[in-house]
């Protein structure tokens, strides 16, 4: 069987799959649910990081950064919708709920392919909630940067220093720019995209997490796993071997 790895081919050969990668996470349709949800996600991939020895750093809100051997290459594939079906705490009537978030796992290259000029960005800084002490909350250390060309919008929050944030913040705009330009060049020379695994494609439902049937089904591969509680633990590994391994449909 033949890996499927058009969606990851490299723009610089000996750069295909490097070992630092931000990991954003996104609620999306369903409310209380979607973010209860993604922050679960977020969990997951967070536990599995810091079992297999990578290194993770919070950089925002549901946004981190992870680096560790193959970090890219066993993550790769989880970029796409993925959809809960549960009966939340909160509903009185047992109705099933569906929800869904968003998750993008961008490599971060040490030669960047992309040109970023000043006068296309937007820089706002602002204090930074939450735990960090009182320098993080007195002081404008957070740092939000819009690239205008393209709306993409990046925050930067945990570091403790403006430059620090800053720093962070254009690594995950430079990886978002990466990301777009080979998602563009892969449009390009794909051909027939039903034929690929997946054109990690955030829009594209790559998921389904059902708690009352206890099985993750992978739409992609159509491939079934139970025993969800302990793979929203960060027991992965199954998941990820069976989609890495799978051949070209």
């Amino acid at each position: 069987m033949e890996k499927i790895l058009e969606e990851t081919a490299p723009m610089n050969g000996n750069e295909e799959f490097p070992n630092e990668i931000i990991l954003e996470i996104r609620a999306g349709a369903g409310g209380e649910e979607a973010l209860l949800f993604a922050k679960e996600l977020a969990g997951m991939y967070t536990t599995y990081a810091a079992n297999s020895g990578w290194k993770v750093a919070q950089l925002d809100d549901l946004t981190y950064e992870i680096h560790g051997k193959d970090a890219y290459k066993k993550l790769r594939f989880e970029t796409g919708v993925h959809r809960v079906q549960r009966v939340p705490d909160t509903e009185k009537m047992g109705r099933v709920h569906t929800s869904t978030a968003s998750v993008a796992i961008l490599p971060v290259r040490k030669k960047a392919t992309v040109e970023i000029k000043p006068s296309d960005l937007e820089v706002e800084t602002s204090r930074s909630g939450g735990a960090g002490g009182q320098n993080v909350n007195k002081v404008e250390t957070a740092v939000r940067i819009i690239h205008k060309p393209t709306g993409i919008d990046v925050r930067s929050t945990a570091q403790r220093s403006q430059l620090k944030n800053r720093e962070m913040a254009m690594s995950i705009l430079t990886a978002k720019l990466e990301k777009m330009k080979e998602e563009e060049e892969a449009a390009k020379y794909a051909g027939d995209r039903k034929a690929q695994i997946g054109t990690a494609d955030r829009s594209e439902k790559i998921r389904t997490y059902n708690f009352l049937q206890d099985r993750i089904t992978d739409h992609r591969v159509k491939k079934n796993w139970h025993n969800i509680e302990r793979i929203m633990k960060g027991e992965i590994e199954p998941v990820l071997e069976e989609i890495a391994n799978a051949k070209d449909i």
